[in-house]
């Protein structure tokens, strides 16, 4: 089993890995940095997960803050990578173990 056999499943899945573990990063440096800090990772942390969090704001109640809405963000994206392995589970399509 190769990684272009079932690249269907693994680009999207590490993409989606990608941006929830760079928003757990960013969720974790938060603890120690304030919002404005000018440092290079710092900024690409916002750069990679700002349009996601955009997105989850929009779903999720405005009485939170943006602490509360990074972490519901990381859930949805964990969400998301479990839904589409069972999509493919479901159409047949997805890797399966084996020697």
């Amino acid at each position: 089993m190769s990684f272009w056999s079932y690249w269907y499943f693994h680009i999207p899945n590490f993409i989606l890995a990608a941006i929830m573990y760079t928003l757990i990063g960013r969720i974790a440096l938060s603890l120690f940095v304030p919002a404005d800090w000018d440092n290079y990772i710092w900024r690409f942390f916002c750069r990679v997960t700002d349009p996601f969090l955009k997105i989850v704001r929009h779903v999720t109640p405005h009485v939170l803050s943006h602490a509360v809405v990074a972490v519901f963000a990381v859930l949805w994206l964990m969400v998301l990578r479990i839904g589409w392995l069972m999509f493919l589970l479901r159409i047949g399509m997805a890797p399966v173990g084996g020697a």
